[in-house]
């Protein structure tokens, strides 16, 4: 007979998990506030950045608890309706959206932007998770594989669109891990991955190789002088003038600008760094003023806390990733198993493109350091992923 106690929370509050949190929303807030734009100066102090973010901290957890009071498997349900939700809001941004820079990426709500790009992955991760949770003979069936395909490919074309090339790869690598973990035919796996990889080396052929009236991919101006910088080409034209491949080298130069500088903020901090809010990178405005707090964040940690301040930050996200691990690991249904799997996927896919720009090792794109990068949405949606992570901790089912 079946036992109701069996589905009871048991396993409860995973204090680990939010030791490092608390330790990244801490971090967060004290260094966004170090790299506060001086026009926040003369501003009331709850108009400043770091208030807001830690404003937010707050609503996220209010979300967390809220999200943690219903089972995971009663919320995946509704996994469909919140995807082609987040699909509408994906399109509303063309007409409804807010422009920065020429980017469409954020609604106007009144007194905050909200950013559908973000919550679109939470959605992304119920959905796919629900649909791959199905016995693994089914998922050998190729129109289920193609449709497991296009819920991932929606939105990722849709924020493209936008353009937000950051936010959208970080579709693939989620779904091709949750694909990967649900059992997926290895030979539909390994299409994916070439599909993929072919696509990456045609737009950097038709980047670097291409002549201007020739490229069948088009990218903004902006994007592909990132992905030149990345890979150190000329932005002067073949048989260009002398005149020409100076300006070409100016050009270049100030594309690289947030690169070069973002280096140097991490590598003068030394092993200790200069001290909180003694920093000369953001302070003088070499990084960004834009930026600062938001993508190149982490370069302002290791600019004033050093080594030691960095390797805090990768000990709060390695415990982060490794819980997200062993909860994946410990649950007792698919469905719990691949929604901790995408969480962590989705986590890893961050903090390693956003750190790895600001140490030269990636393109720089606009991607969020979860919990430490401001912005809203981008809190909100981190929590709530983490808040996933608690969820499947907290029902998980013994049979």
């Amino acid at each position: 007979m079946y036992d109701p106690a069996l589905n009871r929370r048991e396993s409860g509050i995973d204090w680990l998990l939010w030791a490092a949190v608390g330790g990244l929303m801490l971090i967060g807030g004290s260094f966004i506030f170090s790299a506060r734009e001086v026009a926040e100066l003369t501003r009331p102090w709850w108009r400043h950045t770091a208030f807001n973010q830690c404003l937010y901290f707050a609503v996220g957890i209010g979300g967390v608890i809220s999200l943690c009071l219903v089972e995971y498997r009663r919320l995946a349900r509704w996994s469909l309706v919140a995807y082609w939700f987040s699909i509408l809001l994906l399109l509303s941004v063309f007409v409804l959206g807010v422009s920065r820079n020429g980017a469409y990426r954020w609604l106007d709500l009144g007194p905050i932007q909200f950013q559908p790009s973000e919550f679109a992955k939470i959605t992304f991760l119920f959905a796919m998770a629900n649909f791959l949770s199905r016995p693994v003979d089914e998922l050998r069936s190729p129109p289920l594989f193609v449709k497991a395909l296009g819920m991932a490919i929606l939105p990722f074309l849709l924020i493209l669109k936008e353009p937000d090339l950051g936010s959208a790869l970080t579709f693939l690598p989620v779904s091709l891990a949750m694909m990967f973990v649900a059992n997926v035919p290895r030979h539909y796996l390994t299409r994916f991955i070439g599909g993929g990889a072919a696509l990456v080396a045609l737009v950097l052929v038709d980047v670097m190789f291409a002549p201007e009236g020739w490229r069948f991919i088009k990218l903004e101006e902006y994007q592909k002088r990132r992905l030149m910088v990345y890979f150190d080409l000329d932005f002067a034209p073949p048989n260009a003038s002398e005149a020409e491949r100076h300006k070409a080298r100016l050009d270049k130069a100030n594309a690289s600008q947030n690169v070069r500088q973002a280096l140097i903020s991490v590598g003068s901090g030394g092993l200790t760094g200069k001290g909180w809010r003694q920093g000369t990178q953001h302070s003088l405005g070499f990084l960004p003023r834009l930026g600062a707090h938001n993508d190149f964040i982490f370069s302002v940690i290791a600019e004033e806390k050093g080594f030691v301040g960095s390797v805090c930050v990768m000990a709060c996200y390695t415990v982060i990733l490794f819980s997200g691990i062993r909860i994946a690991g410990q649950a007792r249904d698919r469905l719990g198993k691949l929604l901790a799997i995408g969480v962590t996927a989705l986590f890893f896919t961050h903090v390693v493109v956003n750190i790895g720009m600001n140490i030269g090792l990636m393109p720089v794109t606009g991607i969020p350091l979860p919990l430490l990068s401001a912005g809203g949405t981008s809190v909100l949606c981190s929590l709530l992923a983490i808040g996933i992570l608690q969820n499947v901790q907290l029902y998980r089912r013994h049979y």
